[in-house]
């Protein structure tokens, strides 16, 4: 025989139930027991997670029963229209989660690619102007360091002057003149070594050049300084005009002559990419015994060096 349950008795197995929401079946009397039916009807009452949950009064009526229902079946239908839309999602288009993700990794991929690339441009062109800096600093520093040149002495070791014609026959005064010139070049940089020459080393007599020669290339390390001398040779030098002023010069043994010449210097500063290039005009005044084949030396004052 079946003992109709009370509402307390509803509530304590409601509080004492457990935490995974089991559904729980109590039999009650039927409202119409006045003629002794025991026929009972079953009603589905939800489980509580906590006391909490539980109803405050010992009475449990019939409309906390509906309110209850109504919970658990918005309950059931959310979780099942959730499941139906992510098993709709996932059939269609198959964790579209993961493809956002692949694709900003992607575009981030990219980005940083570009921006290596780009950093590697900047640096190559910083590189570059800093580069050109250096050699525009080192090229503007290097052209105050300008050869040094000083004439220190003429040897006069041939002098023959006579009758003669030119290679056209015309008769006219000849003069052969053979000696050397002794210099000293003095490369005053401190970073870098240049090389001195100089084509033309000319001995000239009223605007004739009556004597010749050439300073082959000479190198000079930094600081470094060399003597160095040129042999100046003329033969059978026609003087034309200027022949009727030498007799009487010669005669009395003093020629006025003029040493002009111009150095040639190069420096490699920075390999081939900056060079230091000058060039000094050399003119020295000299009065030559035709018959004294010592050295003449040279005052500071006899020369000028442009």
């Amino acid at each position: 025989m079946m003992h109709a349950k009370t509402d307390s008795d509803v509530t304590s197995m409601d509080t004492s139930s457990s935490p995974k929401r089991a559904v729980y079946y109590v039999q009650s009397p039927s409202r119409d027991s006045h003629d002794g039916d025991k026929s009972s009807t079953m009603h589905a009452t939800p489980a509580f997670n906590s006391p909490t949950d539980s109803p405050s009064h010992h009475s449990f009526g019939h409309h906390s029963r509906a309110s209850s229902s109504s919970r658990v079946s918005g309950s059931f239908n959310i979780a099942t229209w959730g499941k139906k839309a992510n098993r709709k999602r996932g059939g269609e288009k198959g964790w579209p989660e993961g493809k956002v993700i692949e694709e900003e990794e992607g575009h981030y991929g990219e980005r940083e690619g570009l921006s290596r690339r780009t950093q590697i441009f900047v640096g190559v062109v910083g590189l570059a102007l800093i580069f050109t800096m250096f050699c525009l600093i080192i090229g503007v520093v290097a052209r105050h360091f300008k050869v040094r040149v000083s004439v220190k002495s003429l040897t006069l070791h041939n002098f023959y002057f006579g009758e003669g014609a030119d290679m056209t026959g015309v008769p006219s005064k000849m003069l052969t003149v053979n000696c050397s010139v002794r210099m000293k070049v003095h490369n005053p940089a401190t970073f870098f070594g240049i090389h001195v020459s100089s084509k033309e080393v000319n001995l000239m007599y009223s605007e004739i050049t009556v004597a010749s020669g050439e300073l082959k290339n000479q190198y000079l390390p930094r600081k470094g300084t060399r003597n160095v001398s040129v042999n100046l040779q003329g033969s059978k030098v026609p003087l034309y005009g200027a022949g009727a002023s030498l007799t009487g010069l010669v005669d009395n043994g003093k020629v006025p002559v003029t040493l002009v010449f111009e150095v040639r210097s190069i420096g490699n500063v920075v390999g081939k990419l900056v060079r230091s290039k000058h060039r000094r005009h050399v003119s020295c005044s000299v009065a030559i015994d035709s018959h004294n084949n010592g050295p003449i030396k040279l005052k500071e004052n006899a020369c000028t060096y442009n």
